[in-house]
């Protein structure tokens, strides 16, 4: 295998180009890796027509296959023919995938990107992939290298997996939307806007959200944004609690901004996380944030005080909301605590590095 002009050509695998956080991350870093240096291909094993994401300037191919099992024979087709150095998966079940095709493309370097703490969110997640998952636990040390979204993964990888610390890099999600510093001044209305951005599932913790804002004694709207199974189930609780009037659900928008900049506080009531990217963009719009300190990666961006406040219960929890709506929050200071961290150019050079120190190890061996 050679590279095309000393090039490195890494080919990334998503499952497809709909709303989500690999999604967005992967074809992010896929088409703004320095291409003096690499050749990126990008192999969705979806439908072009669901694509949500725009991907411009790089080789794309699209497999048009419902699902993972049915991809098998043309991903593994496509990888024979495009010969690339190093193959990036992007999520669990495609790097389950990848460490099968290891044993056959001896040659090529295969990356996994890990997106969760797998032995937490199992314990709200019941589904065909954590059940193959606990059959193949131990597929990570069949990777040449995972790129962890955070530190607090990396350790659990080491501790719970015993995967060596060699075969893990620890790089955040990018801040790859060009979005706007909100105009909009905080805690300027008598009415609180109050926002969540997740998929309504059991581990985002919605449910403990409604319970505290049930106790918040002040005039507020609480806007949810996402769709998930616990929808039904999250409007019993707010009926129950008598605040379904102050709700509003949206299932889907591509203006997070416009709702963001429109917010004085983003809620997080998640009992783990990836890499909340949802976060990370209320940070830069310049919107605080109130969350639970939880496993994953909600620590690596609030910074307590700072850009808002991390709570260790539920009482702690609606003592930060009384005390930030009351507080007078620089937009700008809560847009520069995530910049300096998560800008693209300092992400992207992280990849960069790890995949140009992956081909020197390969070199060495």
């Amino acid at each position: 295998m050679s590279t095309n002009k000393n090039r490195i050509k890494v080919l990334f695998v998503l499952p497809s180009l709909k709303a989500g956080g690999a999604e967005r991350v992967i074809s992010f870093v896929s088409q703004n890796l320095d291409k003096s240096k690499f050749e990126s291909v990008l192999v969705i094993l979806g439908h072009k027509k669901d694509a949500i994401y725009k991907v411009d300037n790089i080789e794309i191919h699209y497999l048009n296959r419902p699902r993972l099992l049915k991809a098998i024979k043309p991903l593994f087709k496509m990888i024979a023919s495009q010969k690339p150095n190093i193959v990036v998966g992007s999520i669990g079940h495609v790097n389950y995938m990848l460490t099968l095709f290891r044993l056959y493309f001896r040659k090529t370097l295969f990356v996994g990107r890990e997106a969760s703490l797998s032995g937490v969110i199992s314990k709200f997640v019941e589904n065909k992939g954590f059940k193959f998952y606990n059959l193949y636990k131990n597929y990570f040390k069949n990777l040449d290298l995972i790129i962890c979204q955070s530190k607090e993964m990396a350790d659990n990888l080491m501790q719970r997996y015993k995967v060596s610390k060699s075969k893990i890099s620890v790089i955040n999600n990018p801040i790859s939307s060009n979005l706007p510093l909100r105009t909009n001044p905080i805690n300027n209305d008598d009415t609180k806007q109050l926002i969540t951005i997740g998929r309504l599932s059991l581990e985002k913790g919605h449910k403990r959200v409604l319970e505290i804002l049930a106790k918040l004694e002040i005039p507020y709207r609480y806007t949810i944004i996402g769709d998930g199974d616990q929808e039904d189930a999250l409007t019993e609780v707010a009926k129950d609690l008598n605040i379904l009037d102050k709700i509003r659900y949206i299932k889907y928008t591509d203006n997070v901004s416009k709702y963001l900049s429109q917010s004085d506080l983003f809620l997080q009531g998640s009992f783990v996380e990836g890499f909340p990217n949802a976060l990370l963009e209320s940070c830069v719009i310049g919107t605080p944030i109130i969350a639970f300190r939880a496993p994953g990666g909600t620590q690596d961006i609030v910074e307590h005080g700072v850009n808002g406040y991390l709570a260790e219960n539920e009482q702690e929890y609606l003592s930060y909301i009384h005390k930030a709506l009351a507080q007078k929050w620089e937009p700008i200071d809560i847009r520069e605590s995530v910049i300096k961290k998560f800008n693209s150019t300092v992400i992207i050079e992280r990849y960069e590095t790890a995949f140009e120190n992956l081909m020197l190890k390969k070199g060495s061996r």
